[in-house]
């Protein structure tokens, strides 16, 4: 009996799963090129991430030779759809939607923004942004609710500048805007809900949640890369209202910490 295929670790799937000729009337429905989830996967790694295949491999959790199969199928299918005005469709494969650990760091996972996914080495040649939720010099415990950010500006992995910005009352997704505005590339804070975890992911930002205390030794740990983030520092956990909306782990504030 042969040995059952593993499941390769993905990600996520497109928004869009059908792609096809702008004229419909000329694409060739019946000869539809379906591209497997995992195929999906080496392509968004290798060719938009800018991955290695030993990366992708490591990402997926797959032997190399593995991903050089799968990637040489998946632009094979892509070729002959330009080529052959074949509409294309991700659909099926052999795969498992990527469950982050919550001991890991977001920024250790290949599907994250690319900036958490950075050697320090890298990151010290470009300036890059943090912002952390704001109150009284801490960490404030409710994303959703965060009246203020303080933002950071780093160079060379050393804070240049900050300044605390005010939200103007902009809270849950519409942060995501603000953020985006400010130009972060990271996000320190306390509670989050799994809303506004997607919003921070489609907008490319670094989140590092479940933090609590002092938002300048918040940042400084994250430099040094040893700051604890928790993934699942979800609000929501034990219904207690925020808007329809509970928040902390403890059933008595936001975070980890808060009272």
């Amino acid at each position: 009996m042969p040995r059952p295929v593993k499941e390769r670790k993905v990600h996520h799937l497109p928004e869009w799963q059908c792609f096809g000729p702008l004229s419909i009337s000329e694409a060739k429905v019946e000869e539809m090129m379906l591209l497997t989830g995992e195929e999906y996967e080496t392509i968004r790694l290798i060719d938009l991430e800018g991955c290695s295949q030993e990366e992708c491999a490591g990402s997926m959790e797959v032997a190399r030779t593995t991903v050089q199969a799968i990637y040489s199928e998946a632009r094979r299918k892509l070729a002959a759809a330009l080529v052959y005005g074949r509409p294309v469709q991700v659909a099926g494969g052999n795969y498992r939607l990527c469950e982050m650990d919550s001991k890991k760091r977001a920024g250790h996972c290949w599907g994250s923004p690319r900036w958490a996914r950075r050697s320090q080495s890298e990151r010290t040649k470009e300036a890059m942004k943090i912002a952390v939720t704001y109150e009284n010099g801490n960490v404030f415990q409710h994303f959703g609710k965060s009246e203020a950010f303080k933002v950071y500006t780093v160079e060379n992995d050393n804070v240049v500048s900050s300044e605390v910005v005010s939200t103007g009352g902009q809270g849950h997704g519409a942060l995501g805007g603000f953020l985006t505005g400010q130009g972060a590339d990271a996000v320190i804070c306390g509670g989050i809900g799994p809303g506004a975890q997607d919003v921070l992911r489609s907008a490319g930002i670094s989140l590092y949640a479940g933090v609590s205390g002092s938002c300048d030794e918040a940042v400084e740990k994250l430099l040094a890369g040893t700051l604890v983030s928790q993934s699942v520092a979800n609000c929501g956990h034990h219904g207690h209202g925020h808007g329809g909306e509970g928040c902390g782990h403890h059933g008595h504030g936001c975070g980890n910490h808060g009272a």
